[in-house]
């Protein structure tokens, strides 16, 4: 991708997916391929990263402000991967998170002690939450495991970003949209753009949706033609990241 935006993906190539079938694709990666899944986080979190760098840092995040609302599960976890390539490249992160490290699952607590080592700025968000200014807030706060309507310091950080002047890009899904039905839950965050993973998600092209998910992004995690095309799932996906590991559905 470079410092170019991500190139238009042909839609037509690109099926959308149910939940229970990215269920499935997660499933098969670790089962069936042996693809762990700190390494599909690890793939989410750069293209997230370059993504934000192309579209909203102007190809350069030196000294530019970056704020990543992070949940405790995998896509808090890629949020969390996105940071680290993003100060690495010089960027000003800082790092709200939904719970205490100690409540974190596995891979995301690595990722999170890895920013912590770094030095990178963690805080532990409360209920109201108050952002400090900044270029740019990266949603990865829940994902596609949406149960409900947010709460506590998720739903906290939804409404900052919400009133922040910064844009948002989300990770996978804007949090708060329901991947399913999509459905838009109270509240939810408002992107201008979302970078969902492997395919998009079913929800994400609701008229509802519509409005929260902003321009959406489709990025490679690195799952082999062959497991769509598996009993299970029997999809006809090709080679959609040949020419970019991120592509532009719409």
């Amino acid at each position: 991708m470079g410092h170019s935006e991500p190139s238009n993906g042909n839609q037509a190539d690109v099926p959308f997916i149910t939940t229970a079938q990215m269920r499935e694709v997660d499933r098969a990666m670790v089962e069936d391929y042996g693809i762990l899944l700190i390494q599909m986080m690890e793939n989410a979190g750069r293209n997230l990263a370059r993504l934000a760098r192309s579209r909203f840092l102007d190809a350069d995040p030196r000294g530019r402000r970056v704020l990543v609302l992070a949940g405790t599960g995998g896509n808090g976890g890629g949020g969390l991967a996105c940071g680290r390539h993003l100060h690495n490249w010089g960027a000003q992160v800082r790092v709200w998170i939904t719970a205490p490290a100690t409540q974190l699952t596995e891979v995301p607590r690595r990722q999170l002690a890895t920013l912590e080592r770094m030095h990178v700025p963690i805080v532990v968000a409360r209920d109201p939450a108050d952002l400090p200014p900044a270029d740019l807030l990266v949603d990865a706060i829940i994902g596609y495991s949406l149960r409900g309507a947010p709460a506590g310091p998720a739903a906290a950080l939804i409404h900052a970003a919400n009133r922040h002047e910064a844009p948002v890009l989300a990770l996978d899904v804007p949090s708060g949209v329901d991947p399913a039905a999509g459905t838009v839950r109270e509240p939810a965050i408002r992107a201008e753009a979302t970078l969902t993973l492997a395919l998009p998600k079913e929800g994400l092209r609701g008229r509802e949706a519509r409005d929260q998910v902003g321009d959406l992004y489709l990025a490679d995690i690195g799952v082999p033609p062959g497991l769509y095309a598996g009993p299970r799932l029997g999809l006809d996906v090709g080679p959609i990241f040949g020419e970019d590991e991120v592509i532009r559905l719409w």
